[in-house]
């Protein structure tokens, strides 16, 4: 795979500026790959430039060519095969498998798109007509070029291809991503299989462009280009609030799509511990898998007090004690893991239950389970906060009204997770409301790592978890963040985008005076 660390601008290589860094190998910390430079402001804008010269002109592809172009990009994505998996796996410490797991999301979502553009549905068009009444009609379009920007903990399904990338495509907005510095290698060799599958379709090369960039000042200048429309994020809050304040600061304030942090609680009610040990080992797989950084890792796990409870939190520790750390993202994501357990276990009335071993290397920290009372968490507003890896804080609770008590005061968050049987009905009830009110995703059993790339799914949620609560980044709803309506009245039928004629020649499904007539 022949790397080169440029930035890569319609399709066409541009060495950065300024000073040379490196990829760092997640195990051992040590530089790896070419050497990279951040792209310059005037390549950046030329970016941002060559996007929106191809913007009408993308929009404008008939939705088969639009459809031929986000399978060919899983097809060329596909055609890097192992070589790809190796390098992730170096840049970012996931097993082979969990990235090969990866890949298969990241080409399938490409491909699900790909028919959500040959269905039309996205169009959403809308007709109003009659003998009686004013002929209005509504289709949507898309929003015009759109910063994304990958993130950490996924380099492949939330990256340069990820979700963000391909519902904007699909959408048929031109895509400007900023490489995350901690898979650039990676980065670049998915965004030249891009560049590939725009070329081989046919479709304008400034479609899409990647910009490379270590620091802030990239994607900051990225973000206050006056031809971005829009921007995704997934990431840390600091980082999602620091975009949306660039967005909102610009003459013209465009939207930003952020998903950001979340503690995604796991409530567990009396009926679940009749069998405290698969419960038990349930959490801890899902809060140890892929070293706990995952965006809906169940950071809190609200538990009953009392003797049932003791069982399941016996069964908990005896379930951490035979995990071992895993390679974190990388050497600062390892450092503030460790900070945050130590913040966490510093509060008075704050206890460790459970301790793995540590992995191999400096980089692979074991994992923890800590415990406190809903008192204590609820004085503490530090505890309320995620630690980004296979940390878990455990939260004792006596009675509903204190279980409600403290789900109401929670943040926003992306999941939140009922473990319960048939008997915990009357209670379930009574926290659902609450529940809605919180999370984009409620489960009932399961664990909230189980994210699954389909027509319902909502990963996404009310502020502070994400900026934007009546969106999601995954699932082929997402595509509505990049699109707006348009409403045309009294047009004679001629004069209409083929979706709202009379004779529907592209055969879209269309609301029709209401209804939704057949096909």
């Amino acid at each position: 795979m022949n790397l080169t660390g440029h930035s890569i601008l319609a399709g066409r290589d541009a060495p950065g500026t300024g000073a040379a860094w490196h990829a760092i190998a997640a195990a051992t910390g040590e530089p790896i790959g070419p050497p990279l430079r951040d792209a310059s402001a005037e390549q950046i804008a030329e970016a941002a430039r060559l996007a929106e010269a191809d913007a009408r002109a993308f929009r404008a592809l008939p939705t088969e060519r639009r459809a031929g172009f986000l399978d060919a990009c899983a097809e060329e994505i596909e055609a890097l095969g192992d070589s790809l998996l190796e390098l992730a796996a170096r840049e970012t410490g996931l097993s082979p498998v969990r990235l090969a797991g990866e890949r298969g999301r990241t080409c399938g979502q490409l491909r699900l798109f790909a028919d959500l553009v040959r269905s039309g549905t996205a169009l959403g068009a809308r007709i109003d007509s009659g003998a009686s009444r004013t002929d209005v009609r509504l289709r949507r379009i898309p929003v015009g070029p759109v910063a994304v920007f990958g993130a950490s903990n996924f380099p492949l399904a939330f990256s340069v291809a990820g979700g963000d990338t391909v519902s904007a495509l699909a959408a048929g907005c031109p895509v400007v991503a900023k490489a995350h510095p901690s898979h650039p290698g990676t980065g670049e060799a998915v965004a030249r299989a891009v560049t590939t599958a725009a070329a081989r379709t046919g479709v304008p090369a400034g479609v899409f462009s990647l910009v490379v960039g270590r620091g802030n000042e990239v994607g900051l200048a990225l973000v206050g280009d006056p031809r971005i429309a829009a921007v995704g994020f997934t990431g840390s809050r600091a980082g999602g609030l620091a975009l949306v304040a660039a967005a909102q600061s610009r003459p013209t304030p465009v939207p930003v799509h952020a998903e950001m942090s979340a503690v995604n609680p796991v409530i567990v009610l009396d009926g679940a511990l009749a069998e405290p040990g698969p419960a038990a080992e349930g959490y801890v797989a899902s809060l140890t898998s892929s070293a706990g950084q995952f965006c809906t890792n169940p950071g809190l796990l609200l538990l009953p007090a009392g003797p049932t409870g003791e069982t399941f939190l016996a069964a908990v520790t005896r379930a951490v004690a035979s995990t071992e750390g895993q390679v974190m993202l990388t050497p600062g994501i390892t450092r503030a893991y460790t900070e945050g357990v130590q913040r966490w276990a510093a509060v008075e009335g704050v206890r460790e239950v459970a301790r793995g071993t540590a992995g191999d290397g400096p980089f692979a920290p074991a994992p923890v389970v800590l415990e406190c009372d809903a008192a204590t968490y609820t004085a503490h507003e530090g505890l309320t906060g995620e630690v980004f890896g296979a940390a878990g804080l455990i939260v004792r609770w006596s009675g509903t009204e204190e279980l409600l008590s403290l789900l109401e005061n929670l943040e926003g968050q992306l999941t939140a997770t009922l473990q319960g049987t048939d008997a915990d009905l009357a209670t379930a009830l009574r926290l659902l409301p609450v529940l809605e009110e919180r999370a984009g995703r409620i489960l009932w059993g399961g664990w909230p790592t189980g994210v699954e790339v389909c027509h319902a799914m909502v990963h996404g949620g009310p502020w502070p978890a994400t900026s934007s609560p009546g969106t999601t980044s995954v699932g082929t709803l997402a595509i509505e963040r990049w699109l707006r309506p348009v409403c045309y009245q009294s047009f004679p039928d001629p004069f209409l985008p083929p979706e709202l004629r009379d004779d529907n020649p592209l055969r879209v499904p269309r609301l029709m005076n209401g209804t939704h007539p057949p096909r």
